[in-house]
């Protein structure tokens, strides 16, 4: 299945039904006055996060949503039905934003919120309505109200414990691929992850989500390369683990520069996530090398790196423990403030 994570979509409420005008007609009862029922409600348009769904994909193939008019009033004081609402279901992470793609209407974060989107109109009263000691044969009724339409977009950000992060060809989704069962696109060449992965790391008996998040470049946060549409994703991560690759074109300690800048300039409280600093493609690189990288990221990022190769396997193990060090920590300061423990969502 192809991932989708933004969508615009065209919604519409529905109409409300018609109130009716009519008049008591019976064998025998000659002034049976007005007996025009109301019309029912239109439809209302809902959003609601649903458990099993991780694209926006659907919306990629319908993108108009108009819920029913309601019922029109009819003789006998029979009021319309209502309609049925509508409901558009989302993955959890998802956000819905006006029209201009900026102004945010809610954040479904987990599985059963929902948000009102369009209220259906409201029937229109039947001439029973307007019935009165100076008008007792009224000929008139309202109309249905009609309903709200408007175009909203769908944002999804991947709910995920920990992001990996890093200049493309860092060798992020080698990473995932070697702690999880994902099989994401690997090459040797950038920007060949060109959407986020998940994959489930299981490790000494607990489990946590691992998110792939496509490469960055300097000015991504202004739309250079794939831009700053996959930095969304980051924000939900509890996380991140950087990776640094030993040998490139880019000198590691300006590597791990580049990518706090666009994390910083990005916002959102990015840069304040707790990270892990590794060392990647340790398996191409001598051991004079891998020092040097490692003295020149200590004077950068004030730490020293964890080395690991996920080609190899060398250093995967300490790195996993360290993830586990992370949402840890994190769940303390999370107690701390009266949230309660984490727990793995899955």
């Amino acid at each position: 299945m192809k991932f989708l994570d933004q969508a615009k979509v065209y919604i519409r409420s529905g109409d409300g039904g018609a109130g009716a005008v009519s008049f008591r007609r019976e064998k025998f009862i000659e002034f049976g006055g007005p007996d025009g029922g109301d019309g029912g409600r239109g439809g209302d348009v809902w959003a609601e996060a649903v458990d099993g769904l991780n694209t926006l994909i659907d919306y990629r193939y319908q993108q108009h949503f108009k819920a029913r008019t309601g019922g029109h009033g009819m003789g006998r004081n029979m009021a319309g039905a209502n309609a049925p609402d509508l409901v558009l279901k989302v993955p959890a992470g998802t956000e819905i934003l006006e029209d201009d793609n900026e102004t945010v209407l809610a954040d479904l974060e987990k599985v059963g919120d929902r948000v009102l989107l369009a209220r259906g109109g409201n029937g229109g009263f039947g001439n029973t309505h307007f019935k009165s000691s100076v008008n007792q044969a009224p000929r008139r009724a309202n109309p249905g109200q009609e309903g709200v339409e408007k175009w909203i977009w769908l944002r999804l950000k991947l709910i995920a414990d920990i992001g990996l992060v890093g200049l493309p060809n860092a060798g992020k989704s080698t990473f995932l691929a070697r702690v999880t069962a994902a099989k994401p696109k690997i090459a040797d060449y950038p920007f060949t992850t060109l959407h986020p992965n998940l994959g489930v790391v299981r490790h000494k008996g607990r489990e946590f989500v691992l998110a792939d998040i496509p490469g960055l470049i300097e000015g991504a946060h202004e739309g250079v390369g794939i831009g700053d549409r996959f930095l969304g994703h980051v924000e939900r991560c509890r996380a991140l683990v950087h990776l640094v690759p030993a040998a490139g074109e880019t000198a590691p300690a300006e590597a791990y520069r580049i990518v706090r800048a666009e994390l910083e300039a990005y916002g959102a409280g990015l840069e304040e996530k707790p990270e892990l600093l590794v060392l990647s493609k340790a398996d191409i690189a001598d051991a004079e090398a891998i020092a040097a990288a490692k003295r020149s990221l200590r004077a950068e990022a004030g730490r020293m790196p964890l080395v690991a190769s996920a080609a190899t396997g060398q250093g995967i193990e300490a790195a996993l423990d360290a993830c586990l060090g992370l949402l840890d920590n994190r769940d303390e300061d999370e107690g701390a403030e009266g949230s309660g423990r984490w727990e793995p969502e899955l």
